[in-house]
């Protein structure tokens, strides 16, 4: 993941999209509540394709579907849009930690070892 946001800085550097004074509070502020909002937009967008999965679940589920069957044909209906989403949500989240020089991959494992020594794994059953 280290690799992916490197290539992340590099492409937005490239695309002319970090050009703020990093030695400007204000400036500094302004960039961090633009990503803010845009991040918030993008989670927005996601939840907008969860409703649509469900909207396109529900009809044919009212219409006598079997309901696992009518839940593939709304993931079908959302997949190629809710892909680009989720790529843009963690196009921001890369964006943040890379302003705050956070290698997510060692935060992500951090996270799991939080996650198990406050909570037991579930057993299959």
């Amino acid at each position: 993941m280290k690799h992916l946001q490197k290539e992340y800085q590099a492409f937005q550097e490239e695309m002319g999209f970090d050009r703020y004074n990093k030695d400007s509070y204000q400036e500094n502020k302004t960039f961090l509540l633009y990503i803010h909002m845009l991040l918030t937009t993008e989670v927005a967008e996601v939840a907008e394709e969860f409703r649509t999965l469900f909207i396109e679940s529900e009809k044919r589920i009212c219409a006598g579907m079997d309901e696992v069957e009518a839940l593939e044909i709304g993931k079908d209906k959302v997949q190629e849009n809710l892909g680009k989403e989720l790529a843009d949500c963690f196009a921001y989240i890369c964006k943040l930690a890379n302003y705050f020089d956070y290698d997510l991959e060692n935060e992500l494992y951090k996270k799991f070892a939080e996650i198990k020594e406050r909570q037991p794994a579930r057993q299959n059953t």
